[in-house]
């Protein structure tokens, strides 16, 4: 049962951006068509044409430099690959298994790879190689620093989050209240297998069911479903051709994937500050970068509206999603772990707690004054926590519940 072409062109374009070998092989197969054109050429100028601008030397002469490049450059491939599965190591160690992703997808490494396997036009190619290998190394180091880890991480959902309220033409929003009781003769369509929704193909599921059905969504994207867990409720019953369609409109995958998950760049930014924060890490200064960026992706998660949970169509097609995330939830995932975890470290309390009011102020100021008081229970929850700390001075406490008025820097993150 395969998915469907939108969702797999998107799937594929993604899997192209994580993958070491497609787009090095991809460079390859550029060095093979190179070789293939220079020989062409070679013949048809024959053996006596001098062209411009290019090294004249025998064939003993070529063979050699030929060699001896090749033996340089598998020996340097050998240096460039540990270089890049020790950063992987690192990136995984000091970050977040989950944000070796973003190492993995870098296009630069991704293309000095494919540098390093290519021999053609061997001089050019040469000299072109050891310039990547050196810009490479200055990339990979800078790229290891966690705030370019979060920044990448937190700009990638923000392209996300800026998308959450995309809602197909032709479409209108109803009350899913309407929709709510669930009739006998509704049908249930199954996952075909296990994994995390990563895509919802909502043009798709209107297309492929007849008027007036009305389809309820069981589960969301950024959610693990495992094989045969309920996919969709349907009514009227559809035929066999329908169900086969509409299970086909939603991406089961392997991993966890952000093309329309922004929950995961949340999961992600969320898992490098609770390392920091651990015992075994006790990096508080890149907890308080973190709440930072953090503060940043949620400025735009919380100021976009959010899909409707019922849609319609002019032929009386339905779609329900009863389990899409709120603003509510997307504000628990983002601070309640770091919150349980900040309360011996006052810096890191005290970014939390300006970035949270930070984030009042914006949501009040562009129009969506309701979220307001979910952050303040968050400001008063992590006060409340940081009131029972035994070890804390009071002049902490009284400093810390400052930051909480408007009478505070809320720029001042750092000491």
């Amino acid at each position: 049962m395969g998915i469907s072409g939108r969702l797999r062109l998107a799937m594929l374009s993604y899997r192209f951006e994580e993958s070491l070998f497609l787009y090095p092989a991809l460079i390859m197969s550029g060095g093979i068509v190179l070789a293939v054109v220079a020989t062409v050429v070679d013949d048809a100028l024959g053996h006596g044409t001098r062209v411009p601008l290019t090294l004249t030397m025998s064939s003993n002469a070529a063979t050699w430099l030929l060699a001896t490049v090749a033996g340089a450059m598998i020996t340097t491939v050998g240096v460039v690959f540990s270089l890049t599965v020790v950063s992987l190591q690192l990136a995984s160690d000091q970050f977040s298994p989950r944000v070796m992703r973003s190492f993995i997808r870098d296009r630069l490494s991704q293309r000095v790879i494919g540098l390093l396997v290519s021999l053609t036009v061997a001089v050019i190619l040469t000299l072109i190689t050891v310039a990547g290998i050196i810009v490479h190394l200055d990339h990979l180091a800078h790229g290891l620093q966690v705030g370019n880890v979060a920044r990448g991480i937190a700009r990638e959902g923000e392209a996300v989050a800026s998308a959450l309220d995309d809602v197909p033409a032709g479409m209108r929003q109803v009350d899913p209240r309407d929709f709510r009781d669930i009739p006998a003769e509704a049908v249930l369509i199954d996952a075909p297998s296990s994994g995390w929704i990563s895509q919802v193909d909502l043009t798709r599921v209107f297309a492929v069911v007849p008027p007036g059905t009305v389809v309820r969504m069981e589960t969301r994207v950024g959610a693990y479903i495992h094989s045969g867990e309920p996919l969709f409720t349907v009514w009227p019953e559809p035929d066999h051709r329908s169900r086969r369609r509409l299970a086909a409109a939603i991406e089961v995958s392997e991993i966890r994937t952000m093309l329309q998950d922004v929950d995961f760049a949340i999961r992600q930014l969320v898992d490098i500050g609770l390392r920091a924060l651990s015992p075994a890490v006790n990096d508080p200064t890149t907890a308080v970068e973190v709440i930072l960026r953090l503060g940043s992706l949620m400025r735009t998660v919380l100021t976009t509206s959010l899909a409707p949970p019922a849609l319609q169509d002019d032929a009386d097609r339905v779609l329900v999603q009863p389990w899409n995330l709120s603003h509510e939830e997307y504000v628990a995932h983002a601070f309640d772990q770091l919150r349980q975890m900040c309360l011996d470290q006052t810096e890191v309390a005290a970014a939390l707690l300006r970035v949270l009011r930070m984030l009042g102020t914006h949501v009040r100021e562009e129009g969506n004054p309701d979220l307001e008081p979910v952050l303040h229970r968050q400001m008063q929850l992590l006060f409340d926590g940081l009131e029972r700390q035994p070890d804390l001075h009071p002049e902490d406490l009284r400093r810390l519940r400052a930051l909480t008025s408007g009478d505070t820097d809320p720029a001042d993150h750092s000491r």
